[in-house]
């Protein structure tokens, strides 16, 4: 162990100041370039809070209606800015209503440090009021998590809050801050960030001679396929990705994470995987030759039924987290590492080619897909709106340059199907998690994320009503969301899977609602309800142009179903493209 030396003493005594324990946390979150905490206060926090009335020039407080509210839009300013969001809640309730908000997170990979009060140290473990043991309850949920009883620790702790969040595969991080470290003054020596943590390997060691024997596997195909998720878009690996299809001439399908990490119409971009997904992407994936996977997990709802997935391929699997690998799906060819690195060193080893013939297979597949199911969802004979033509005139109208926000049921799906982007981080959902409620909040993040960027959140009927308090959280802060409701006067998701496997018993989704658009006007922003094909573009003009925030409630049908479909328990080979299919 190293001595100091006196005048060392003398010199580290000179650079220290005493601060209490809150404010250590506020000078931790200006050092790491946080503008944004979303968040609500309560007792076990209050010290941190106090010490916020002071720090208003540098840090920005968004107040909003409930903890679940703040930690959904924590995760949407991360999707849209990708830095991490940050979120202050109180100890007992106010901490275990960020466990949804949590669980969200992990499962998507999103950057979030919560930062939750905790009663003193010395009433830990004796029921004390708004005592829970949110360190226990978080572990599942959290990618790290750890309780501060000792002012002295904060600063080193929080830093490696904020590296682990932010580094290798993403995800939330959990400080929980008893209130006499809040309160505790000690001696502070400045904040150091974190770039290293022994035992911690965020980014894997990329092996060279698996990239070179997955480029030969590539250069060797005849039909090969690539699919990709959130990792490209985590990675910022945006432009590497996209010189990789290019030179090596290869079609790519997203799943609804990877959505946006390329144009929507980029001329390789053969559409969504995934249950609802594109009628090509899914049963070609039985035909290839070589799959390539990249960022992505091969999730159950891109995979269907594990034992008739593209047994025929031979797969080479990209990612950041070897956990991911052989998870699911056995690898041929495994490539561990970040893939802003990986993808440049094997766009340098594969072939330019076309694959002519392949391509023309999803070509002629997209046409097929066109005719039984797109025609009739974007130009519909009958009188009733459909979600799909609805998302068709947003498209029209933003010009595929909007951040679209979707909750979770048949209107993500639809949105997710349909929806054009032009960049990156555009398309902001719950997917892993599927939490209804997610985007009104989530929205609110986003905006904050890109202010400059139009923000238009779509909801269904049923989810808008489980977040809708996050109004007063718009309404306070002058925020400009457009809140487009589809409103199908169903829990449409549940209700299809009634209508088309349990014999149209509709056991409790039949759901009804107040007045939207006069709920609205309660918290001052103006609204419209449309049900008529007439009024339905000039309604969106209006709500797109409106200056500040915008409700507009569009009626559509009722028993609307979302088609193609990978109905459960089959292979992805099985979709079908309407329910006289199933």
């Amino acid at each position: 162990m190293q001595t100091l030396t006196l005048q060392q003493r003398r010199q580290t005594k000179k650079n220290t100041t005493t601060k209490s324990g809150s404010l250590a946390v506020l000078d931790a979150l200006v050092a790491e370039e946080v503008t944004t905490v979303f968040g609500y206060p309560g007792g076990a926090i209050m010290p941190i809070y106090d010490a916020l009335y002071d720090y208003s020039d540098k840090l920005k407080h968004i107040l909003t209606r409930h903890e679940q509210g703040s930690i959904h839009a924590a995760q949407g300013y991360a999707r849209t800015s990708g830095n991490t969001g940050v979120v202050f809640a109180t100890s007992g309730p106010g901490a275990t209503n960020l466990v949804t908000g949590l669980a969200d997170a992990m499962i998507d990979s999103t950057p979030v440090v919560c930062i939750t009060g905790q009663v003193f140290a010395q009433l830990l473990g004796t029921d004390a009021f708004q005592e829970t043991d949110i360190i226990n309850i978080t572990t599942p949920v959290t990618k790290w998590n750890y309780q501060i009883t000792d002012a002295t620790e904060i600063p080193s702790v929080l830093a490696k809050a904020f590296y682990i969040a932010k580094s290798g595969r993403p995800g939330p991080v959990l400080i929980d801050i008893t209130k006499n470290a809040q309160l505790q003054e000690f001696e502070y020596a400045g904040y150091k960030k974190c770039n290293h943590i022994r035992s911690y390997r965020p980014t894997p060691i990329v092996r060279k001679e698996y990239v070179e024997a997955a480029a030969k596997l590539i250069n060797e195909a005849q039909r090969p396929f690539v699919i990709f998720g959130q990792g490209v878009i985590l990675g910022k690996a945006e432009k590497e990705f996209k010189a990789f299809i290019e030179k090596a001439g290869i079609p790519a399908a997203w799943t609804i994470m990877g959505m946006s990490a390329i144009p929507t119409d980029h001329p390789l971009g053969v559409g969504m995987l995934g249950m609802h997904g594109n009628y090509g992407p899914n049963l070609l994936t039985n035909q290839c030759d070589v799959l390539i996977a990249v960022g992505m997990r091969f999730d159950d709802r891109v995979t269907g039924r594990l034992d008739k997935y593209a047994k025929q391929a031979k797969v080479i699997h990209l990612d950041i987290d070897p956990a991911e690998i052989d998870k699911n799906v056995k690898t041929t060819i495994p490539v561990w590492g970040d893939c802003k690195e990986t993808l440049p060193m094997l766009t340098k080893l594969v072939e330019n080619k076309t694959h002519t013939q392949w391509l023309q297979k999803f070509a002629d597949c997209a046409t097929k897909e066109k005719e039984k199911v797109i025609a009739q969802e974007l130009s519909p004979v009958s009188e009733i709106l459909s979600m799909g033509e609805v998302i068709e005139l947003v498209n029209e109208l933003t010009k595929g340059e909007a951040v679209i926000v979707t909750d979770v049921g048949q209107h993500q799906m639809v949105a997710c199907r349909y929806a054009k982007f032009n960049q990156s981080k555009s398309n902001i959902t719950s997917g892993g998690l599927g939490t209804m409620g997610f985007a009104l909040p989530a929205a609110i993040g986003a905006k904050y994320g890109a202010p400059q960027r139009t923000v238009v959140a779509v909801i269904g009927d049923g989810g808008f009503q489980m977040t809708l308090q996050e109004l007063g959280t718009i309404m306070q802060f002058d925020i400009d969301i457009k809140i487009l409701i589809l409103n199908n006067q169903f829990l449409g998701m549940v209700r299809q899977w009634q209508e088309l496997f349990h014999q149209r018993r509709y056991s409790f989704t039949d759901i009804t609602s107040p007045d939207f658009v006069q709920l609205a006007r309660a918290y001052r922003i103006e609204g419209k309800t449309v049900s008529k094909r007439e009024n339905l573009k000039a309604a969106l003009n209006t709500m797109l142009n409106h200056k500040g925030s915008y409700l507009l409630e569009v009626m559509v049908g009722k028993e609307n179903n979302v088609f193609p479909m990978v109905p459960q328990g089959k292979g992805v080979a099985e979709i079908v493209l309407s329910k006289d299919e199933i």
